[in-house]
């Protein structure tokens, strides 16, 4: 396990949006008090005036704003945030502007999550419900209010229209009710997003609902949100849902139907927890500076590097630490740290060597890990770096290449996906390198 003072960030939260300046602050505020200490922000073609609205927080470098032109571009960007920023972050969070994560123990988020996923080792998604609210009968925007003073009301807790099979039949003209899920994921153990609701993990990692029960889909059913939500705004009043309903959609080209207001304008309960969440919270809130971050991080990152020779350790010592020295490795070159004379990411390339140059210590998870993180280490500009692929080469691609070979792929390209992506399949290639 990584010592949690090596990241930058113990949560930080991916959005993509498009036009929603009105709710921006809002959203931000309320999840830093939440937890969150940074965002990854995609600005979809964007014609409002959102950079005003976000000009502090990223002054402040609590925001990093993308810029992310075009259609259908939910997907690619969650996997470029979980591509870029795995190493800064112990936890990510995937939702929308209109999604607001709720701890209902009054903790934070971070704190949830951990003594969730301190029950499981290999649990390294969170799945949580949603809570749809509807629009208190508001029908015009008034946006001299935010959401959650104006949107108090929401469906049952257990509201679910669809049923488990009938959810994997779904043509789209069915709500789905609160059986739909947004995960919070640990980046190091997550291969990408196929879907704005479920992350593919690596082999053996699982995503678990509050209780710590397997989520194997988009949805979790029995509905769980106890202990933790996503209150969902989905509608807000008729006037802002005509107003999504016209700026479409970023995760399929299919557009909002008019009908689905009615469907989704649900207001049978009275919660107003959330605001007394906010509210308690906001008493105690304090937020770590960048200084004192990097301060913290550098700190940690050298005692690692420097605990001893990574020539003199015995064997047993590089056993789980793969995942350490690839983080070090991601910082130090990014905050440029130096050891003396010397790159500070040459050091933790020297690690990663001797890591992968010690027999029966690799597991599933480093090489995953590895595979994905492969391209960057060697196009690293140090002697170490072209040590580290002679030893790869050598080592691990002839065993990669024979299962390869030996895989029966099919002749149209969807059902080879499906094959290539398979478990099974995914095993048997980490086998051959763990021979």
């Amino acid at each position: 396990m990584v010592d949690k003072n090596l990241f930058p960030y113990n949560l930080a939260v991916v959005a993509i949006f498009k036009d929603e300046a009105p709710y921006l602050k809002e959203w931000l505020d309320y999840h830093l008090l939440a937890g969150a200490e940074h965002f990854y922000l995609y600005n979809n073609d964007s014609s409002d005036d959102y950079e005003k609205i976000l000009a502090p927080y990223v002054e402040t470098n609590l925001v990093t704003l993308i810029d992310w032109s075009g259609q259908i571009m939910q997907m690619p960007a969650y996997n470029d945030a979980l591509n870029r920023y795995r190493f800064f972050c112990r936890h990510m969070a995937f939702i929308d502007l209109d999604e607001f994560i709720f701890p209902k123990t009054g903790q934070s988020i971070v704190e949830v999550a951990d003594e969730i996923f301190s029950r499981d080792s290999m649990a390294a998604a969170l799945a949580v419900n949603w809570q749809i609210f509807g629009s208190n009968g508001h029908d015009s925007a008034d946006l001299s209010k935010g959401v959650l003073e104006r949107f108090t009301r929401r469906a049952e807790k257990n509201w679910a229209p669809m049923t488990a099979e009938e959810i994997n039949e779904c043509t789209g003209d069915k709500p789905f009710g609160n059986i739909l899920i947004k995960t919070i994921v640990n980046p190091r153990a997550t291969h990408y997003f196929y879907n704005p609701h479920f992350a593919v993990r690596f082999v053996d990692f699982r995503a678990v609902n509050e209780n710590g029960n397997a989520v194997k889909a988009v949805f979790n059913l029995p509905i769980t949100a106890d202990k933790i939500a996503v209150n969902h705004y989905y509608t807000k009043s008729r006037e802002e849902f005509l107003a999504k309903f016209n700026r479409g959609r970023s995760d399929v080209f299919a557009g909002y139907s008019l009908e689905w207001f009615d469907n989704y304008n649900r207001n049978e309960i009275f919660d107003d927890e959330i605001l007394k969440y906010r509210a308690a919270r906001a008493q105690n809130f304090s937020l770590e500076n960048d200084e004192q971050r990097i301060r913290r991080v550098e700190k940690v990152l050298v005692d690692i590097l420097t605990q001893q020779s990574p020539f003199d350790a015995p064997p047993e010592f590089f056993a789980g630490k793969l995942e350490t020295f690839l983080t070090c490795r991601k910082l130090a070159e990014v905050f440029g740290t130096r050891i003396g004379n010397k790159s500070a990411e040459e050091y933790a390339l020297v690690w990663i060597y001797q890591t992968l140059n010690t027999d029966g210590i690799l597991t599933y998870a480093d090489l995953q890990l590895l595979l994905n993180e492969l391209p960057a280490l060697l196009s690293r500009p140090f002697p170490v770096a072209k040590k580290v692929a002679r030893l790869f080469s050598e080592k691990f691609l002839p065993a990669m290449i024979s299962v390869v070979k030996s895989a029966k792929i099919s002749d149209t390209w969807q059902e080879a996906w499906k094959e290539v992506n398979d478990l099974n399949y995914t095993r048997q290639l980490l086998n051959s390198i763990l021979g």
